[in-house]
């Protein structure tokens, strides 16, 4: 810190030297001028006494005298003007003199308040005590994600937006996923359990819900937890986080096997390639073992052994994946995922329609959940419209239009321009349509009460 404060001198009393100087220059341009000034009145003088001899010695007349004498002295006004020039220097010089002496003492002032009040003074800091401090600053953020400073107000606008649209399912999201962020395990569960009764029976979710819950008592899957855990497996048997905390509980049980068969149909839902799949492989084997009666010490032992002859099994999983993944491709190309057709208005509401209002064209399962399977925003000038819906168009992973054979198309007017369907807004049902059908043809001829 010192040092730090003997360069900030040395660069103040640079700055300085090159400021006072110029303020007391001894020869400034005002006393120039009055120089210039005292030879012009000499010289006019001279001229007067001139003029004078030229007087007695008949050169000149009385009037010719006078007219020179007149002109010479309206001359000399003209360039001599003695008392603005003598105030002038005079108080040029007391001035200098003052602004030199409060430059010199108000500048190292006013650039140590500024860096004080502006700078970041943690620079000053040695680096042992300055990390000391940035910790201690983080453990105060309360967790808060690295970069966002305003974090909490984020928050806290998230929780108004929240309370003034309650149905907000895009904002029930964020604010759990935020909460986990944070680690605030209780508030995320709270949340969650939220959205579990706004959307029942959605797998992610319950997944979701009882890993918060487990979270909050440390990391213990048992009792509810474990119950969401397999309501989620009710509602979709192959969705991976729910498998994955399936096979964790049975495991903090001790129940080895069921374990590995948990992790075992997990491993057949995500890519073969992937890191996760390398643990849950490794899990499996764990597990088997385990459940074989074998001590820890051994399966150890074994777990090395296998992870040696591992590359050959991990490259045929590589191949097999690829191949489900080209095949899917194939499926989606010829359209056994998606939906078209086209929106018309009724010509009783089309009165009724701004063409600034938003025109949402959504999929949602004939039974079950009401959420979005996949949603298209256009606006009401577009009428009539044609749309695609696809799988890239769904609210949440675990939603998508291709996990549901029959599913409704809705079309609605919004006013407000919100998601969420409100009083006055104009809508259209289709019948239940299958995935991959192209000629779904839906007319907006009602209104939300």
């Amino acid at each position: 810190m010192t040092t730090f404060w003997i360069i900030a001198g040395i660069f103040i009393v640079v700055a300085l030297l090159f400021i006072i100087p110029t303020l007391l220059r001894n020869k400034s341009s005002e006393e120039q001028r009055i120089e210039r000034s005292a030879v012009n009145v000499t010289v006019y003088r001279d001229q007067l006494k001139e003029l004078d001899r030229d007087l007695e010695n008949d050169i000149l007349t009385r009037e010719q005298y006078n007219q020179s004498k007149q002109e010479l002295q309206q001359r000399m006004l003209q360039d001599v003007p003695e008392d603005e020039v003598v105030n002038g220097i005079k108080t040029n010089k007391a001035t200098n003199v003052v602004v030199s002496v409060v430059i010199a003492l108000a500048l190292p002032v006013v650039a140590v308040y500024l860096y004080l009040e502006i700078g970041d003074t943690r620079g000053l800091l040695p680096q042992a005590q300055l990390a000391n401090a940035t910790q201690m600053q983080q453990a105060e953020g309360n967790g808060a994600p690295e970069g966002h400073d305003n974090f909490a107000s984020v928050l806290d606008n998230l929780i108004t937006r929240l309370q003034d649209n309650p149905e907000d399912i895009e904002g029930w999201f964020m604010l759990a996923r935020t909460y986990a962020i944070m680690n605030q395990y209780d508030k995320a569960a709270a949340t969650y359990g939220k959205l579990n009764e706004i959307i029942p029976d959605n797998p992610q979710i319950l997944s979701d819900y009882a890993d918060m819950l487990a979270m909050t008592n440390n990391g213990n899957l048992s009792g509810k937890p474990s119950e969401l855990i397999q309501t989620a497996l009710t509602i979709d048997p192959e969705y991976p986080k729910a498998l994955a905390l399936a096979g964790t509980a049975e495991y903090e049980q001790n129940q080895f096997d069921q374990a590995a068969k948990y992790w075992e149909r997990l491993l057949a839902v995500i890519p073969a390639d992937s890191e996760l799949a390398m643990s849950v492989r490794k899990s499996v084997t764990e597990a088997q073992l385990l459940a074989s009666g074998k001590d820890s010490e051994e399966v150890r032992k074994q777990l090395a052994e296998a992870s040696i002859g591992e590359a050959a099994p991990q490259q045929a999983s590589v191949m097999q994946q690829q191949q489900s993944a080209a095949s899917e491709s194939t499926s989606n190309v010829s359209g056994m995922s998606s939906i078209s057709g086209n929106v018309t208005i009724s010509d009783t509401l089309a009165k009724r329609a701004n063409p600034n209002d938003t025109l949402f064209i959504y999929a949602r399962a004939e039974t079950g959940p009401k959420m979005p399977l996949a949603i298209l925003r256009l606006k009401a000038s577009d009428l009539p419209a044609t749309f695609t819906l696809t799988d890239a168009m769904a609210m949440t992973p675990a939603m998508k239009l291709s996990s549901f054979q029959n599913v409704v198309i809705e079309a609605r007017i919004s006013k407000s321009g919100q998601a969420v369907p409100s009083s006055g807004d104009l809508q259209g049902l289709s019948k239940p349509v299958t995935i991959g059908d192209s000629n779904v043809s839906i007319i907006i001829d009602s209104t939300i009460p």
